[in-house]
């Protein structure tokens, strides 16, 4: 027979996460009884906080009272913060005039710690009436005989702004790393959903582009079945490659891409499919002359998908503004980095109905910029264009 036990930790993790499951003041309102109760300790009796040199009343009925007006409001400290403190203050205060000097009276730093911490609106208000309810405070239990000095009552209450202005330094200290958790956020998804931008144009821009040329081109081989009918099996299967991209492309953007759970690993692109785009290229009628002068390293990392991306992205360009003119690729692959150079003569014709947005290009020079590379796409002066990248091999992805 087989016996599963849970383990101790597992047990403690899941009473914590209960816990912080609970409202604030449930959470709180241990503190509160701690307190509470530490006051009903009768070697505690006395031993709280004493202003002046009053005596100290003998446990009562009315003690019992001044504990729970002091010690149990502190459970509204988060939820409550200047209702806590009034309540505090005027347990505290009935605690000083009466002469009990509880343990309670600790509450009062607790309660205006928290509510320089948590409160939200109208914190001048609360801080002048806090002040003119301690003056009102200092003349009743001068009244009472604690015949204080007026120095003692100026520490007394200096000490009491100082716990106030901890509790304000807190405050604002945790609202200014929620504001930079807000903006760390905000930079996190503008950078992907650039980089979900630049992929997509990757990915449909070439293919698109490639399948609108061989479909203009299609229009004029109607006499010729053969041909014609090479052409169309050039578009499926370039539609096919784009939807098979695609589907990478949402298998990365989906939650548990990476985890094991997904639809399947995926495959981004890198330098070794360059083959396979340069054919695709030249199945649309584009002339291609590709050199690879190298050996890929086994650790280039994300230097040989954007090596790919800058022949796509080029050849992509040619077949669009350039259709039919000689193009040359050339991909180096160096210990530390690949160079790559795309041009083309410029004697082609603008491909119809295909235009274009400038992105791509802008696009290429942000990925090859992260990993330290340079890239320039500059026309050439004796007609055409020119891309070049130099991408380190070898770095982060």
């Amino acid at each position: 027979m087989i016996v599963l036990r849970r383990s101790p930790a597992m047990g403690l993790g899941r009473i914590a996460e209960v816990w912080r499951r609970c409202d604030v003041v449930v959470r709180d309102l241990p503190l509160a009884l701690a307190l509470a109760a530490s006051s009903f300790v009768p070697a505690f009796h006395g031993k709280g906080t004493q202003i002046g040199e009053m005596a100290t009343r003998p446990f009562d009925a009315l003690a019992v009272l001044v504990i729970v007006l002091e010690c149990l409001p502190v459970a509204l400290r988060r939820r409550w913060p200047a209702l806590c403190l009034t309540l505090v203050s005027l347990g505290f205060a009935f605690d000083q005039i009466r002469g009990y000097h509880l343990v309670a009276g600790t509450a009062l730093p607790i309660a205006l710690l928290s509510t320089g911490a948590h409160l939200e609106f109208r914190r001048r208000t609360v801080m002048l009436a806090g002040s003119a309810a301690f003056v009102a405070f200092a003349f009743a239990v001068n009244g009472a005989g604690a015949n204080e000095r007026v120095d003692e009552y100026v520490t007394f209450y200096l000490a009491l702004v100082l716990i106030w202005g901890v509790g304000s330094w807190l405050r604002s200290t945790r609202a200014a790393e929620a504001e930079r958790r807000l903006r760390v956020a905000e930079a996190t998804r503008t950078a992907e959903r650039t980089r979900i931008a630049r992929e997509l144009h990757d990915v449909v821009t070439h293919h698109v582009t490639a399948m609108v040329v061989q479909a203009e081109a299609a229009r004029y081989l109607v006499a010729a079945p053969d041909r014609l009918d090479a052409t169309l099996s050039t578009v499926t299967d370039t539609g096919r490659r784009a939807i098979a991209d695609l589907r990478h492309l949402l298998d990365l953007l989906n939650p548990d891409h990476g985890t094991g759970s997904g639809d399947g690993p995926g495959r981004a692109p890198s330098a070794g499919d360059l083959d396979e785009l340069v054919e695709q290229t030249r199945r649309a009628g584009q002339p291609v002359e590709f050199t690879r002068v190298g050996e890929a390293a086994v650790a280039a990392g994300s230097a040989e998908s954007v090596a790919f991306r800058v022949v796509q992205e080029a050849l992509t360009n040619v077949l669009k503004y350039a259709h039919g003119s000689r193009a040359e690729v050339e991909v180096r692959y160096g210990g530390r980095e690949i160079t790559v150079e795309v041009g083309n003569d410029g004697t082609g014709s603008r491909a119809a109905a295909v235009g274009g947005s400038g992105r791509g290009l802008a696009g290429l020079g942000e990925r090859v910029a992260a990993l330290g590379g340079e890239f320039s796409a500059d026309p050439r002066p004796g007609g055409g264009f020119l891309v070049r990248a130099r991408i380190p091999a070898g770095g982060a992805s």
